[in-house]
């Protein structure tokens, strides 16, 4: 099958020529039909995570097999499945759960394959989308999208998921609570319309450009806050109407996470969601004093997104913006460098 890989060390995206998996027991082949393109495959591109004054995470010393695949927002067709799979069929239209772990854990069996400490993520630790076919090791990480957009629906795996799960971190709060959304790219976006559709009403979109605001305000924002050199962080809490009672950060680098702090109500939560990378000085007093909350948020689970896939087939969730363009090396490598150098509203989907 056709494929466009990464290679350790190596920022280029090969068009190669790989096996085509055959399926056998619960497994399903699916051909690619749309693939979204996400911050985490720049990341992988680039070889790992900024950890700050701990250096960089290498995804190579940790296990990463190359050449890697990239892709984890898929949408598909079934090709074939394996004997033993019951629920779908050759050409059936299907989203993507990419977030699979071992099987076997604790976490696994409680049906939080996200938090596997051996996930096997489509994508990341298996072959994922930037291909002709995608093998899938279980029927059950398939969801129906009749009636959906396949590209928009193709976000809904790791952005839509991301902010959904995030939201209900913070959730449930008085309706007028401040919430404050740094970032307002395609995961804030729709972070800020989960919190519409769950009947939030004051919302508050930090990010460093003024487009991405006006699409914040678009999508449901109650107020917006321009971020950057010489802003203050007191800005924020004045333009969400006080301090806020939690703080998604969907970019979590040293200076939002600083702010996110720095502005949160008494008991507020902070959830800590990007993975932009640095890291932040906290006051060990301050923390207990302020009794502040804060968690780290990695995509969602499979019953999470059967959720919210049920809430957009509803018409309860708006759609992000979503830029389609073909499915071929060149554009992938253009999508990963217009991602890494923030030229992008909304989501970018590739189609097949």
């Amino acid at each position: 099958m056709h494929a466009f890989a990464v290679q350790p060390d190596d920022a280029t995206i090969h068009d190669l020529e790989l096996p085509t998996p055959q399926p056998s027991g619960r497994e399903v082949l699916l051909k690619v039909l749309r693939a979204g393109v996400c911050h985490t495959d720049t990341h992988l591109r680039e070889g790992g995570y900024d950890l700050g004054s701990r250096g960089q995470m290498s995804l190579k010393d940790r296990g990463i097999e190359y050449p890697m695949v990239l892709g984890h927002e898929v949408v598909g067709i079934v090709e074939r499945a394996g004997a033993d799979a019951t629920t779908v069929r050759p050409g059936d239209t299907r989203l993507v759960y990419p977030w699979i772990g071992c099987g076997e854990c604790r976490q696994c069996r409680n049906g939080h394959d996200n938090r596997c400490a051996a996930g096997r993520n489509l994508g990341v630790a298996r072959h994922g989308g930037y291909a002709e076919y995608i093998m899938v090791p279980d029927e059950k990480y398939l969801i129906d999208i009749e009636g959906l957009d396949p590209s928009w629906a193709a976000t809904l795996a790791c952005s839509g998921l991301t902010a959904h799960s995030a939201v209900d971190k913070v959730l449930p709060l008085e309706p007028d609570e401040p919430v404050v959304v740094f970032g307002a790219g395609g995961l804030g976006l729709t972070a800020i319309a989960v919190l519409r559709a769950r009947g939030h009403k004051n919302i508050c979109a930090v990010d460093v450009a003024e487009r991405n605001l006006e699409l914040a305000r678009d999508m449901g924002a109650t107020s917006t806050a321009l971020s950057g050199p010489g802003k203050d962080a007191r800005d924020i809490s004045r333009a969400a109407g006080g301090a806020p009672s939690a703080v998604i950060d969907f970019v979590n680098n040293g200076a939002t996470a600083t702010a996110a702090f720095d502005i949160l109500a008494k008991a507020g939560t902070m959830i800590q969601v990007g993975l932009f990378g640095g890291e932040v000085t906290i006051p060990t007093a301050m923390l207990a004093l302020r009794m502040i909350r804060i968690e780290g948020s990695f995509v969602g689970t499979l019953a999470q997104l059967r959720d919210l896939v049920k809430i957009a087939k509803a018409g309860k969730l708006p759609s992000i913006p979503v830029s389609e363009r073909s499915l071929t090396a060149a554009e992938v490598s253009r999508a990963l460098d217009d991602l890494t150098s923030g030229g992008v509203a909304g989501r970018i989907v590739l189609t097949a």
